[in-house]
């Protein structure tokens, strides 16, 4: 990494949503254990859209950062994607050319953004891993969302043919956790399904599930991915994209993922299936071969624990969550 680390001025893009509060709570409670040397910025969509080139380019004129975290994005579940493709292709292309061309035009030393395990081919062998992005086109339901992400790829790499920029990004697997969007009709499978449970619980009433149950996950603790993209703005230097993901052997199945919010919510009602509803695709399983070789020791929060922890939160702050 160029620079000295003593002078990391961070700004994070998409600092409100789920994965940037857990970023905010990994780096505090840092620097409560001495980290210095660092300032984090964390922005929200109030303080800037990033569709607008020019709005982007007052708010990195306005704090000068070294290094960015790009989190920022349209995103939304299955059934938002499957309605929205254009949407989801046209804001995240602007989004994500302001962000990455004001970088650079900044100076900015590193750049690390967010892409998706949905991005890869429909049609692929599995496990995928990092080399495999471009080898076929994406799922027809989120085609709009998975080629715009893929673009970040192809914008790292021009970019470092072009200037030397290592910027880069990350992929990970299903996240969840505190400060999800636990929207029922657009937001992802967990924490709709967290939000569907505790209505079911409180009204007494069977908990629908859409689809069989049957597709296969990996899903990760958002505060272990925070972990993660910390050591990768810090310690990871190359262009190429890095999985983020628990073991191929710690891949769920749906109905499994029911189970833990069942149980974490205490709800003892029925459980139907309704098949009339899409699964989407069938798997998408990821290697963090790539992961492991760097740090073959780390440690992620066991699935059904971390399930607890979102429930937990979820009751606990259901008037402010986003639903």
């Amino acid at each position: 990494m160029d620079g000295p680390v003593g002078a990391m001025r961070v700004l994070v893009t998409g600092g409100s949503g789920l994965v940037g509060r857990a970023i905010e709570r990994v780096v505090k409670e840092e620097e409560e254990g001495g980290r210095e040397g660092e300032e984090w910025i964390f922005l929200s969509s109030k303080d800037a859209n990033l569709m607008s080139a020019e709005e982007t380019r007052s708010v990195f004129q306005k704090y000068r950062p070294t290094h960015v975290i790009h989190l920022a994005a349209m995103v939304g579940g299955l059934f938002r994607n499957m309605r929205q493709n254009l949407d989801f292709w046209r804001n995240n292309i602007f989004i994500n050319d302001n962000v990455l061309q004001t970088a650079h035009e900044f100076g900015v030393v590193k750049v690390v953004s967010c892409l998706s395990t949905c991005i890869f081919p429909d049609k692929t062998t599995y496990p995928i891993d990092e080399t495999m992005i471009h080898n076929g086109p994406p799922h027809e339901s989120n085609f709009g969302y998975a080629y715009a992400k893929r673009m970040i790829d192809v914008h790292n790499r021009a970019c470092f043919q072009q200037y030397g920029r290592r910027y880069t990004a990350v992929i990970p697997t299903n996240v969840f956790g505190p400060h999800d969007n636990f929207n029922i009709e657009d937001g992802h499978v967990l924490p709709g399904l967290i939000h569907k449970t505790y209505l079911a619980k409180k009204e007494g009433k069977p908990l629908q599930v859409w689809g069989s149950g049957r597709p296969l996950r990996q899903f990760i603790y958002s505060l272990d991915l925070a972990r993660l993209f910390v050591w990768v703005l810090r310690e990871y230097d190359e262009v190429e994209p890095i999985i983020l993901s628990v073991g191929e052997e710690d891949e769920l199945s749906i109905k499994d993922a029911v189970d833990a919010v069942v149980e974490a919510l205490g709800f003892k009602g029925d459980v139907i299936y309704d098949t009339s509803k899409a699964d989407g695709q069938f798997k998408k399983t990821a290697s963090n071969a790539k992961l492991r070789k760097y740090l073959p020791d780390f440690k992620f929060t066991p699935f059904k624990a971390a399930i607890k922890e979102t429930c937990d939160w979820f009751v606990a702050n259901n008037d402010i969550a986003r639903k």
